[in-house]
């Protein structure tokens, strides 16, 4: 445990050192919320139809929000990961005495409560200025589901941090992913309605099944066996991501 909090130490200290960026990471989900729920709601009369519910959007637009900051925290994560390793540093770590998996883990540890904390902030904003019905008693799992997706995705894209060697390459598939990836989920709409091409790439995509469980978890509709299927197989994508690269990172000298 010892290799691993002095890894969430050294992430602490980064953070602490600019204290706009811990402010920007914290606060930037209110934006999109604000912005996006307030500017998308006139555009959808404030009605959603989701899991045979109705929505109002911003309602709607929170597990979008969740799982938009949760991955862009990832990409973050990982894209100091690929500095480290461009500056140096990377390689000292690899010799310290401390497993793969620990020092992924303590890479990743901060940023989940990041997370965590970020998502808390962002569901007290959305019940108290948006009137969301948040559901209090499936907190526990939303913040696990933050958490977790965090993980998962920052595992995903250390794959890319540890065999890019370029930084404009880098650069541009972060960019590729992060307007891909968005763009065909249901961050910021229902699945249903797409054209039957983008629908299936939605259903295929990691951050739909992310943002349909923080959907579920912080309003509580949207259960049912395509939510099981969905957190099944993000768990796998999480498990499967960490041992490519833990396998990645064993083969680096």
């Amino acid at each position: 445990m010892q290799p691993i909090l002095a890894i969430f130490y050294r992430e602490y200290k980064i953070r602490a050192t600019n204290m706009v960026w811990l402010f920007y990471d914290l606060c930037l989900p209110f934006g999109y919320l604000l912005i996006f729920g307030l500017g998308f709601t006139r555009v959808t009369q404030d009605r959603i139809l989701w899991a045979d519910a109705q929505l109002s959007y911003s309602a709607f637009f929170l597990g979008g929000v969740l799982a938009m900051s949760a991955f862009g925290i990832a990409i973050g994560t990982a894209w100091a990961f690929f500095t480290d390793r461009d500056n140096g540093i990377f390689y000292e770590f690899l010799t310290y005495p401390l497993g793969r998996g620990q020092f992924l883990f303590g890479k990743v540890f901060f940023n989940m409560l990041l997370s965590v904390g970020q998502a808390g902030l962002s569901v007290l904003v959305a019940a108290t200025l948006l009137d969301v019905p948040v559901r209090v008693d499936l907190l526990p799992w939303l913040l696990v589901g933050v958490a977790v997706s965090t993980a998962g995705w920052f595992f995903f894209l250390s794959l890319f941090a540890f065999r890019i060697r370029r930084n404009d390459v880098f650069n541009t598939i972060m960019n590729i992913f992060y307007f891909f990836l968005l763009f065909a989920s249901s961050m910021f709409y229902p699945v249903e309605p797409l054209p039957a091409w983008l629908r299936v790439l939605s259903y295929a995509n990691p951050l739909t099944w992310q943002a349909d469980f923080l959907r579920y978890s912080s309003l509580g509709v949207g259960g049912g066996r395509r939510l099981a299927v969905e957190i099944i197989l993000f768990c796998a994508f999480t498990l499967v991501s960490f041992w490519a690269a833990t396998r990645t990172l064993d083969r680096k000298d």
